[in-house]
């Protein structure tokens, strides 16, 4: 007997409109995406834009405004942190004793410690004694010359034991060649803040200046560099701390280290963190080059745009080369063709910018060399004068390219602009806790295929072969010391 032959199952067919709806929202989702990789903004900028766009209306659009920045903000940003976090970071190693057959010049108080400036002698080493030192009035004249050799330094025997408290716009005006500064801890004390500008202001003929283990709070520039008839080149910042307390309540320039014009400088081993402009355009940066300069390094600094202070409106970028351009009159070679040329970032740990954590203004022949961004709005290079070679950058967020300057991308890690905007951070995900600044790795190290040789570790000393993408190969070497 014949089997009875089964029913035909039903057709599961999708409907046309079901499917051209997803064809449309797949084309809308493509483009979205090409439109958000090639000229979008990251949502922390995205944000507060339509929230200032917004200010002003009728209440709906102003809380729709609000809305958007909250949302964008907390997609690109995540929660902050349940406290305050602590950094990690390398100190510089402490600083040689003076050598044998240096005149070492004793002082204890302030006048002392002027007089002994404007006397000093090549080969003097100033040693301030433990104590509080006060300085009001005019800027502290450094106007005797060094000799390569015969440097002459100002010190304290140990970080911390001597304390200078500067009531003045300027602190130190240093004007003359080979000068060292070490272990002083120097702190802004104006009521206003518009009234202390620098901690140091190297100028002119002040050369072969070296700021080293230094603690610099509450200035709007700790150090500004620039020229006046000469330019203080081949000058050397390491392992000092520069930070502020509160927000700087000044429309003036808020940058740490200040760099205009002079060349062959070296920024190393430096914590720079809450560097915060509280009035004017609240644009600041942590560091950074410009005016026509060349060959500056910027290497193996940790900076945090937002540490103590958070939650500012404004914009903080970490490292620039380029800054915010310069008037030409403060340019090295009175035009700016372009503000820096063969310029170096390498192996710098930048993180929690409310904007750009890289930013190239008119720079050429730019080297960004395995950086580690967290936190901020990727990197970012503008101008056609703008040319850099990227290469074993961990970044957690986009690398922009605008206004017609030239990428020469290599081996480098980063996030998509569209998987900002979906809340998605694969590079964040690759530490333990970012937001808590517990930067061992969550499982395998970010290796290279090809190992890059000789770049600085963030952790101390030099990489042989540089396998990890970022600033360190383990993180647990800056955490011991």
């Amino acid at each position: 007997m014949a089997s009875k032959p089964k029913p035909a199952r039903p057709s599961r067919r999708w409907p046309l409109w079901l499917l051209f709806f997803c064809a449309a929202f797949a084309a809308l989702f493509a483009m979205a995406a090409l439109v958000l990789e090639t000229r979008g903004r990251p949502p922390r900028l995205l944000g507060p834009y339509l929230e200032r766009r917004a200010s002003g209306h009728n209440p709906l659009v102003v809380a729709i405004g609000e809305r958007l920045d909250a949302l964008f903000t907390w997609l690109d940003r995540g929660a902050p942190p349940a406290g305050t976090p602590v950094i990690p970071w390398v100190a510089a190693p402490p600083a040689p004793q003076p050598a044998r057959g240096t005149t070492t010049v004793l002082v204890g108080a302030s006048a002392e410690l002027t007089d002994a400036i404007r006397q000093a002698q090549p080969g003097d080493v100033i040693t301030l004694l433990p104590g509080t030192y006060r300085f009001s009035g005019p800027s502290i004249p450094v106007n005797r010359s060094g000799r390569e050799g015969a440097p002459i330094t100002v010190r304290a025997e140990a970080p911390g034991t001597a304390r200078l408290e500067f009531d003045i716009v300027e602190g130190f005006h240093v004007t003359a060649p080979w000068w060292v500064f070490e272990n002083l801890h120097i702190q802004g004390v104006c009521a206003n803040h518009s009234d202390c500008e620098h901690a140091f202001h190297v100028v002119g003929k002040g050369s072969h200046f070296v700021a080293r283990n230094n603690t610099l709070l509450n200035f709007n520039a700790h150090f500004k560099i620039n020229g006046e008839g000469a330019q203080p080149d081949n000058g050397l910042i390491v392992g000092n701390v520069l930070r502020n307390t509160t927000v700087r309540a000044t429309p003036n320039p808020v940058t740490p280290i200040d760099l205009v014009g002079a060349s062959n400088w070296t920024v190393r081993g430096n914590l720079i963190a809450d560097f915060i402009k509280g009035q004017g355009d609240g644009v600041s940066y942590g560091a950074f080059a410009k005016g026509a300069g060349g060959n500056n390094r910027f290497v193996a600094n940790t900076v945090v745009c937002e540490h103590l202070l958070r939650s500012t409106l404004g914009q903080r970028v970490g490292l620039s080369l380029g800054g915010g351009g310069t008037s030409l009159e403060a340019c090295r070679d009175g035009r700016c063709v372009v503000e820096q040329e063969g310029s170096l970032i390498e192996s710098n740990l930048v993180a929690d910018c409310s904007d750009a954590g890289i930013y190239l203004n008119r720079a050429a022949q730019s080297q960004l060399r395995h950086n580690t961004l967290i936190d901020t709005g990727g990197i970012l290079l503008r101008f056609v004068e703008t040319s850099a070679d990227l290469d074993g950058n961990l970044v957690d967020g986009a690398v922009q390219v605008a206004d017609g300057a030239i990428l020469r991308k290599g081996d480098n890690r980063m996030t998509s602009m569209t998987r900002l905007y979906l809340g998605s951070h694969p590079v964040r995900a690759l530490f333990r806790d970012a937001s808590a600044f517990d930067l061992g790795w969550a499982g395998e190290p970010p290796q290279r295929a090809e190992p890059a040789a000789q770049v600085a570790d963030l952790c101390g000393g030099v990489r042989q072969v540089a396998q990890t993408y970022g600033a360190f190969e383990d993180f647990r070497g800056c955490v011991k010391r």
